[in-house]
């Protein structure tokens, strides 16, 4: 293909008033300022609508802002997955593990709403499990299999699906702590810390009630 010169393509004076309604509402987001969109990042497949700025002399990195919103968002699938066994038979020992996932990761979630906030950035709410996919989150079609899921046959895709999601979780921690000065700030060391203790308990009980199962 052969570009023309711009002396072949001489510069035409556009008639604005003459345009339809709908060619000038084109125009207008063509020239837009790029300034005027919300940028976005992204760790391990998360999207979010903020612009991570790093004040000057603070303690934490943009990795360590990406770690909270993600986890807040992680957060909020287990928390979904947890409430199904209430409305799906699950047996009483597996309703109370539930409960306890229930409880302390909505306890966690505004931990780290609160401290998102208060360092001035993006605090996700709790349905951005459904726009933001971080590691060991359930897929639809996994979703779907629990959701179809009832007495027995839930409590073991729960059990699976809930030691994948708390991978998940550790693998978080891990990547942070892999990232080079993130997870130094007190805040986020103890709670990631504290993530790791308590999601590897869990994962060591859901193995034994999944191997009983099994059995």
């Amino acid at each position: 293909m052969v570009l023309s010169s711009p002396k072949q393509c001489p510069r035409r004076n556009v008639n604005f008033s003459r345009l339809p309604i709908v060619a000038l509402a084109v125009l207008a987001l063509l020239f837009a300022r790029p300034g005027t969109a919300r940028a976005q990042h992204s760790m391990s497949g998360m999207t979010a609508p903020a612009h991570i700025v790093i004040p000057a002399g603070a303690l934490y990195t943009v990795a360590d802002v990406e770690f909270m919103q993600g986890m807040i968002a992680h957060h909020a699938q287990a928390i979904y997955m947890s409430r199904m066994a209430a409305t799906h038979g699950a047996t009483p020992r597996l309703l109370k593990l539930a409960n306890k996932i229930d409880q302390s990761q909505v306890a966690e979630i505004r931990i780290m709403q609160d401290w998102l906030r208060r360092n001035g950035q993006f605090a996700p709410d709790t349905s951005a499990w459904r726009t933001m996919t971080m590691p060991g989150m359930l897929t639809v079609a996994q979703l779907d299999v629990l959701e179809a899921a009832t007495a027995d046959k839930f409590d073991h895709a729960f059990l699976a699906l809930m030691i994948q999601h708390h991978e998940g979780a550790l693998q978080m921690v891990k990547d942070l702590l892999a990232t080079p000065r993130a997870g130094q700030e007190v805040d986020v060391n103890v709670f990631a810390n504290d993530v790791v203790t308590v999601q590897t308990a869990e994962i060591g009980a859901m193995r034994q009630m999944l191997s009983q199962l099994s059995d």
